[in-house]
């Protein structure tokens, strides 16, 4: 807090001690010394990453000096969180709790509100008229008696719900099917504008639009805030600071959220709500490009570096056909308004194809191109996605805002330069004065990792291959799961590891075993993990991030293997080709580190409080064996870290002694 004067740092420290009271926890110094490090960025204007390790509290951390800004006349702050979870507790746990700190020392309240995309909220307009034209049908006939009955009893809770929810926030609901929910919302695409629909002044949207630009702090999305940042979108309400939580994700998401889609599926989805609209000829028109669009792109798969001649006709026949039926429609007048929403629905679903199918044909080498039939479709989906965000990011957010970025896992290798690089600081302006200088602090962690826990490389192993985890590994992790008594969160990188662990740890007498399915609820998984101690849960990516379960269940995380990204992913094929040309090795610089950054989060799953104990077990020998594996070492929580398997069961079977 150097950089601040004394009252603003005497603002922050009393109000993070009241705060801390407030939610019963105790002072650490990490957390002191990152509210220190935010409210010093946000005063100074420079940008900031921090490195906080769990048990810090960094919401709380960047929450109160963000407040402290605020309340001291500087602009509004709006803070990016990854998951909706986390979001839920910044406004029903943390944000009231520093309210309550503020009324107790006599200051005033502080405003905040939640804002999503628009397509998260209740469309009043398509609840009066959710089924206006083929398009918007919900597909009942498509499906068997029982997922109709599904989809209607979805329908129906939805529209019960409409009588009594304020807000109109999809997340009030339990589980609605997708398709049930797209009925009843609109994209902002898709919107016709509050001054043009007939319930714009009761519209949940808007509301929380409004709600958001009258408050101080504003908790939104990494998804909203590329939007924002990368597609000249305003979205969020007029700011001056961003705090983005679990900043290692950022290049990531803002690279899912800006990555475009196309499929003879869209196309056809688009005339299905825009027959009635349009002209014989314009719907066989947009018919046969659809088809043509098809079956040409069941003629390729994967990464495309150049269109075939075949895909480049038929994409052009895509953006004509399309155009046509924007011509047609936008032409067509009339005052119903529900008939008026209808037509900019039609609108919006021409205007997607339309575009996309120009961006294809326009793609140049900063693009990535692909095709993917892996998805639920039936039709192949063509995809089209930035090779970099760095550039948009430095430009859409950073030259104008003032950003900290702050999560568990900053350093990858030791070292903060790979994430800062993925968002568009250059090394070179680190801790220089200047307009894009930044600074990187690691407060640390209330926790002494290397005394509690242990790092077991498995260096005796074979290496994994294609087929899953060998025989060997297997038992190795039968053996581990046993030492420890169950109390195992088992990490696969394939659903293939998933099938061969729950076929081997079945054989075992006494742990209970919980093996994730393809679309289970991974909250359900993990509460039913936490609450039987003798538990084992064997699970792939979904749950190597996010899961928090402090205490006995969890002793004990197996890794089956470093996970490398698939080879064959399109933009790692991409990036890695770019580092290549450039004289450097795209394996070591694009896939290790993004390997580095999901082993580091799913290691973190082990120590979740003080007083946790256990083993990180790593069934790969590259991890001991590989010139890399340094790197990825350095890359997680500094446990004590050992390859003698003796040593590795004998302190597990120590521990569940204790527990028992």
């Amino acid at each position: 807090m150097a950089d601040l004067d004394q009252d603003r740092q005497a603002a922050v420290a009393e109000l993070l001690d009241a705060v801390v009271a407030e939610l019963g926890g105790e002072s650490r110094v990490g957390q002191q010394t990152m509210a220190g490090c935010v409210a010093a960025t946000l005063d100074s204007g420079r940008h900031a990453l921090i490195q906080a390790g769990t048990g810090t509290g960094k919401s709380v951390g960047y929450l109160v000096p963000a407040i402290v800004h605020v309340q001291s006349g500087g602009e509004p702050v709006v803070i990016a969180t990854a998951t909706l979870a986390l979001q839920h507790q910044l406004v029903s746990r943390d944000l009231p709790a520093i309210d309550r700190a503020l009324a107790a020392a006599g200051r005033p309240p502080i405003d905040y509100a939640v804002l999503k995309g628009r397509a998260n909220y209740l469309c009043k307009q398509r609840l009066h008229d959710p089924a206006g034209d083929d398009g918007d049908q919900l597909e009942l006939d498509s499906f068997g008696r029982a997922s109709t009955s599904r989809l209607e009893a979805d329908a129906a809770r939805v529209r019960e719900w409409a009588e009594i929810t304020a807000t109109g926030d999809r997340d009030e609901l339990d589980d609605v099917d997708a398709r049930v929910w797209r009925a009843y919302s609109v994209t902002s695409r898709e919107c016709v504008g509050s001054a043009a629909c007939q319930f714009g002044t009761e519209c949940f949207a808007e509301r929380a639009r409004e709600r958001a630009a009258q408050s101080d702090i504003i908790v939104t999305n990494h998804a909203m805030l590329a939007l924002d940042a990368l597609e000249n979108l305003p979205v969020l309400p007029e700011h001056g600071a961003i705090v983005v939580d679990e900043g290692h994700e950022l290049a990531e998401r803002a690279t899912s959220a800006v990555t475009s889609e196309l499929s003879a599926t869209q196309v056809a989805r688009a005339l299905a709500g825009g027959r009635r609209l349009l002209t014989a000829d314009t719907v066989d028109m947009i018919e046969s490009s659809a088809s043509a669009l098809s079956d040409a792109l069941f003629q390729v798969e994967g990464r495309l570096t150049q269109l075939p001649d075949g895909l480049t006709a038929a994409l052009a026949g895509v953006r004509d056909a399309t155009h046509r039926g924007l011509t047609e429609v936008g032409g067509q007048k009339g005052d119903d308004p529900d008939a008026v929403a209808r037509r900019q629905r039609v609108r919006s679903a021409l205007e997607e194809c339309h575009d996309m199918a120009g961006e294809l044909l326009s793609a140049g080498e900063y693009d990535v191109v692909w095709v993917d039939r892996s998805g639920n479709s039936r039709q192949p989906v063509l995809h089209l996605a930035p090779l970099s965000v760095a550039g948009p990011l430095r430009e859409g957010l950073l030259e104008s805002r003032t950003v900290v970025l702050t999560s568990a896992t900053l350093t990858l290798g030791g070292d903060f330069e790979h994430i800062a690089r993925s968002i568009g600081l250059a090394d070179s302006e680190r801790d220089v004065d200047g307009a894009m200088s930044w600074t990187a602090v690691d407060v640390g962690s209330p926790f002494d990792f290397a005394s509690q826990g242990i790092l077991y490389l498995a260096k005796d192993l074979p290496r994994p291959g294609r087929d899953g985890p060998s025989p060997q590994a297997l038992d190795r992790l039968a053996e581990l799961v046993s030492a420890a008594g169950g109390r195992t969160l088992a990490l696969f990188s394939s659903w293939r590891g998933v099938d061969a662990a729950a076929d081997r740890l079945a054989d075992l007498d006494g742990p209970a075993l919980l093996v994730q399915q393809r679309g289970d609820s991974v909250g359900s998984l993990v509460r039913r993990f936490a609450e039987d101690p003798s538990s084992v849960l064997v699970g792939t990516m979904s749950l190597w991030q996010g899961v928090d379960v402090p205490g006995a269940a969890c002793i004990q995380v197996v890794i089956d293997r470093i996970p490398f990204p698939r080879p064959d992913d399109p933009l790692v094929q991409a990036r890695s080709d770019v580092v290549e040309r450039n004289g450097g090795n795209g394996f070591v610089s694009v896939s290790v580190p993004r390997a580095a950054l999901l082993l580091a989060q799913g290691a973190g799953r082990l120590v979740r409080s003080t007083s946790d104990r256990g083993v990180v077990a790593i069934l790969d020998p590259r991890i001991a064996t590989a010139g890399y594996g340094r790197y990825l070492v350095n890359s997680l929580p500094a446990f004590w870290t050992t390859t003698d398997t003796a040593a590795a069961l004998g302190a597990l079977q120590r521990l569940s002694a204790e527990l028992d």
